[in-house]
Order: C-alpha cells, then structure tokens, then sequence
C-alpha cells in the first residue's frame, strides 16, 4: 500500500520552520493524516531534521513545528552524521506495546524540563516512508521509547501529561514560567494570539488534508 505521491521537481517556496514552545496551541492540536507526499512536505521533513539536531534533540513531531500533519522524524543518535539512523513515520500507528519501564524524558517544546515517564520497553509500529511506501517496524529499548514521545505528540499530548502526580510539583514552576513567557510574548505582539495562532493551524490543514 502506498500514499500518494509526487516526484521532486522543484521545491515549493515555503517560510522556515521553528521549534514551538509550551503553551502553543499546536501542541495539543491532534494532527490529520498525511493523504499526499509532494516536494513541500519533504522539505518539511528535511527542515525539521535540521531544527532536531540544532536543538540536540533526537525525535521531532510535526505539531511541535506548528504544523498539524501525522508524522514525526527521528534518529535515536541525535548525531546528524549517523544519516543511516534518521527514520521519517508518516500516519505512525502502534499496533503492539510489549513490556513497561520508567525513564526521564525531556522535550523541545519544553526546554529544560524533565521527568520520569513509564513507557513500552517493545513496539510495533506501521507507517509509510517519504516514498510513500507503507512499513512495520519492531522497535525497543530507547527507539522504541522516542517512538512512543513522539507518537504521543502527533495526538496532542505532552509528556508531562504521563509523569506520576508525586513528580510534578517539582516541574511545575518551569511549565509556569514557560506559560508566563509564551503570554507576556502575546501581550508584546510578538507572537499572535491563541484564536490566530488556531485559525492558521486550521488552514494549514485543510490546505494538506482536506478537512
């Protein structure tokens, strides 16, 4: 089975791509499927590589560079020399969660701050490649567990969502004062308001995805 898809022939001009932070709407935006794979959306994928490793982080959803698509990048390394390490999931789907481990994460789009979460130790994820061409993939140990944060994030959900409630007072100060930034922010107009910011998500996807 295979997307829809259009071979590169010219690159489609579109603005950069940034990291946003907590509390930006398309962070809890549950991303539409991708439905066509064109020269645009691999130059997406191609930029979000770059703002991965910029940022040293080793997996990086869609929404997390305000664009509300089913996809995430990843490469377990974070090393952008180790290319054979990058893997695109587009429509990801985990199909088999096997076993259960606590460990701390961290994340972009909340820089700074960690906690422990309990994640899968063994997955079976299915989703297609930048070909279009539809795969499954057993993964485990840290793959699997960036797999599981990211897929998490394409669903709207962070992973301070999954830390335990004893946990939380201690990251709570950092979520605050990243809240109170993104809004002083607004205030000074440099980042638009939450209608806006919502109503661009939702032309963005009705643009890719129809709906």
């Amino acid at each position: 089975m295979r997307l829809s898809t259009v071979p590169v022939l010219k690159l489609s001009v579109m603005p950069n791509l940034e990291v946003v932070l907590h509390p930006h709407p398309a962070l809890r935006w549950k991303s539409r499927e991708v439905t066509k794979i064109d020269a645009e959306l691999r130059q997406m994928v191609e930029q979000m590589f770059e703002l991965m490793y910029a940022h040293k982080g080793i997996g990086l959803a869609a929404n997390q560079v305000a664009l509300p698509y089913r996809l995430f990048v990843i490469n377990p390394t974070g090393d952008r020399s180790e290319r054979d390490q990058e893997q695109v999931f587009i429509n990801p789907q985990i199909t088999r969660r096997n076993g259960s481990e606590e460990d701390e994460e961290g994340c972009l789009s909340l820089p700074e701050i960690f906690g422990p979460v309990t994640r899968a130790t063994r997955i079976i994820v299915d989703a297609f490649d930048l070909a279009g061409q539809q795969f499954e993939m057993e993964l485990e140990d840290l793959p699997a567990r960036v797999v599981q944060h990211e897929y998490d994030h394409v669903d709207g959900v962070l992973f301070t969502d999954r830390v335990p409630a004893g946990a939380l007072p201690k990251m709570q100060p950092l979520i605050i004062d990243l809240e109170l930034q993104f809004r002083n922010r607004q205030k000074e107009g440099t980042i638009p308001s939450d209608e806006q910011l919502k109503a661009s998500l939702l032309a963005l996807q009705k643009a890719r995805t129809g709906g």
